[in-house]
């Protein structure tokens, strides 16, 4: 068993941690915390998104806040100076029923415009690759330079149908599926866009668009109406000249309910007809079900009975949104976070490569060499050393590292502080230390803080008082490199 001669001063002898006050310390790095942000938030379609996700319309929404206020202004000026009169004349029912089909007109108004038309989600960039691919694959064995056909068949009640592939979303079409040019989505069963709602007319809004205009064309005609009605019965008490002077209201109503409807009355009945046979007004625009296309042409999507068309599409399931506009961005890639030092950092997973701590120097303790023993304290400069100190004595020379770490290496102190530091007699070249058993310690090295070899037996300790200058002049070093 050795026994170690460890001197009474170095047991008395404390280490205090080096202020570092004076110099520049390097600021920690630290996680910035970004904000989460809503999907609504990075949505890639033209669509604008209100009270926090929830209401969903399209970017041009002037000429929906005209029908909001043709609706408000009609109906304001009828319940104000009509419904009085016509409430005492006729019956109380009047204002009651005008008010019934008011609040149904707005809030299919507001059902069309505020909800997701049935948005088809876009490709990943992985399922984009990967549908190319598919496509090259299956045009593999073509000639020439001609593109790939971007069209799918798919037969449904016998029908053959054409999938169309979709160059902004990355994706095939469903059947009935198309791209709006003005909200930059594809919808599923794609009816067309309507402005007057500020919204696409797709397969989840289809039903309440219906029930909006189909309600719209029964208030009109029911302020236009009573209105006419109002006008003849004062008509009688104070003649017609007068009656236009005094409601002047009245005939405001008259002339806009007279224009619009006409074409509410229209539109009403147009739908009313795609219903019926189970079509969309994209369809029968393109005549894709037209009999002038061939007598094998046929709708493949109707039931073959209009009341069984007109409760699929009023009465069924109302399908799922496909897009999550309220969940959260998922970050792919680690967000890079700078220190004002200039480090590019990712995250804590990142590897500080020339960040020189001083804290692990700081915490040192007096080192004692003994065989197979281990230096004490903790791995510095950012790597663990792995060799062993060569037979001999006489430590391997450093290494350049980028990140300072050391592998077999001592880290070079200044040339003017080497000489003091060592501690020999020089007699015909041989050097003799203070001690037989102390181990060499080479010009201007500082000792790597890991374990030594195990093949080869080294005795002795250093002197406290140099190891203590050594320690000091080593750690301002470091807390000056760690700075720059």
């Amino acid at each position: 068993m050795l026994h170690l001669r460890v001197a009474e001063p170095m047991r008395e002898c404390e280490y205090s941690q080096i202020s570092t006050r004076s110099s520049t310390p390097m600021e920690t790095p630290y996680k910035k915390r970004i904000p989460k942000r809503r999907k609504w938030q990075a949505f890639p379609g033209r669509n604008k998104f209100y009270c926090n996700g929830r209401i969903m319309m399209a970017r041009q929404t002037g000429v929906f806040y005209l029908t909001l206020v043709l609706i408000l202004v009609t109906s304001g000026l009828f319940f104000a100076f009509d419904c009085p009169f016509l409430s005492m004349q006729i019956t109380p029912a009047i204002p009651v029923i005008g008010g019934v089909l008011f609040v149904f007109v707005l809030g299919t108004l507001f059902r069309t415009s505020f909800s997701d038309p049935g948005v088809l989600p876009r490709a990943t960039p992985d399922e984009a690759a990967d549908l190319e691919r598919q496509i090259d694959v299956a045009n593999g064995s073509s000639s020439g330079y001609r593109p790939p056909p971007r069209t799918r068949e798919v037969v449904i009640n016998g029908q053959t149908v054409k999938l169309k592939y979709c160059f902004t979303c990355k994706i095939f079409r469903p059947p009935r599926a198309s791209h709006c040019s003005l909200c930059d989505n594809c919808v599923e069963r794609f009816d067309h866009h309507c402005p007057w709602v500020g919204n696409c007319v797709g397969k989840r809004n289809y039903r309440f668009f219906y029930m909006f205009i189909l309600s719209l064309s029964f208030l009109t005609i029911f302020i236009f109406a009573f209105v006419i009605t109002h006008v003849i019965l004062r008509s009688h008490r104070y003649g017609f000249l007068n009656t236009l002077k005094d409601s002047p209201a009245s005939v405001l109503e008259v002339v806009v309910c007279f224009f619009s409807v006409w074409s509410i009355v229209g539109l009403s009945g147009f739908h009313t007809y795609l219903i019926s046979s189970n079509q969309t007004t994209n369809e029968d625009i393109k005549g894709s079900w037209s009999s002038k296309r061939g007598k094998g042409n046929y709708n493949p999507y109707s039931y073959g009975n209009i009341f069984t068309n007109c409760c699929a599409a009023l009465c069924g399931p109302l399908p799922p949104s496909l897009i999550d506009r309220r969940g959260f961005v998922q970050l792919d890639t680690p967000q890079p976070i700078t220190p004002t030092n200039g480090i590019t950092m990712y995250g804590s997973t990142q590897s500080q490569s020339h960040m020189a701590a001083a804290t692990p120097l700081l915490q040192s303790e007096p080192v004692i060499l003994t065989d197979e023993a281990f230096l004490p304290g903790r791995t510095s400069l950012g790597g663990p050393c792995s060799g062993a100190l060569p037979l001999g004595g006489h430590p391997t020379p450093p290494t350049s590292t980028p990140n300072l770490s050391c592998d077999n290496d001592m880290l070079p102190l200044r040339n003017e502080q080497s000489d003091g530091l060592r501690h020999h007699h020089t007699d015909g070249g041989h050097h003799h230390f203070l001690t037989p058993e102390e181990a060499p310690s080479p010009p201007g090295m500082l000792p790597c803080g890991s374990p030594l070899g195990h093949s080869h037996t080294i005795q002795g300790f250093y002197n406290p008082a140099s190891q203590d200058s050594l320690h000091e002049d080593s750690v301002r070093g470091l807390v000056k490199l760690s700075s720059v």
